[in-house]
């Protein structure tokens, strides 16, 4: 990974949901092997992480090694009166949104629903946090995924519309220039 250089962002492991917090001795000593060669985030899955001792403790941990949480956000496919996901092989977990950022990056994971005017509610109270955080010096990734996957160029296009109109400081991208616009690619 290494040999992407400048281009290498953080990397992100996603424990499986079956990994829970009687693992967080093997998850420290991971971390700490993995954190001191590139920026690493980690997303957990297991609902006991998102329980008040073991929110504290994986935060503690994460804060101390340097190590950003993945911000996984789900509410727009199963806060919405549909359910986008039907059709999907692989369904995104039903996890609590806990908005921390444990370094000076955070990666957000935000599966959008496939219309956009669902998304609205959660992508203001996101624009607020990204502001927030940029401001703060942090460096924001914001992964866009959506059940319909041709939908996620057009959702990641208004989130950064919305931030630019709110006054965040993110930079001006060359995608209104661009036609006709882009489409999402497979990967598989």
């Amino acid at each position: 990974m290494q040999g992407l250089g400048d281009r290498l962002g953080p990397i992100f492991a996603q424990l499986p949901p079956s990994y829970s917090p009687a693992s967080l001795d093997d998850l420290s000593k991971f971390l700490a092997a993995c954190a001191t060669q590139t920026p690493l985030a980690v997303e957990v899955r297991h609902l006991d992480w998102f329980q008040p001792l073991h929110v504290q403790q994986l935060n503690t941990l994460l804060e101390n090694l340097g190590v950003g949480r993945v911000l996984l956000d789900t509410r727009p496919i199963y806060e919405c009166p549909d359910d986008p996901q039907l059709s999907s092989e692989r369904r995104k977990p039903k996890v609590p949104l806990q908005p921390v950022v444990t370094t000076d990056f955070s990666l957000i994971r935000y599966i959008s629903h496939p219309e956009q005017q669902m998304n609205q509610r959660f992508l203001a109270e996101w624009v607020t946090h990204i502001d927030q955080w940029l401001r703060q010096g942090k460096q924001i990734y914001f992964f866009v995924h959506c059940p319909v996957e041709a939908r996620s160029p057009a959702n990641a296009r208004h989130i950064q519309q919305l931030l630019e109109q709110h006054g965040a400081p993110v930079p001006v991208l060359p995608w209104n220039a661009i036609a006709p616009s882009p489409s999402q690619l497979s990967l598989f």
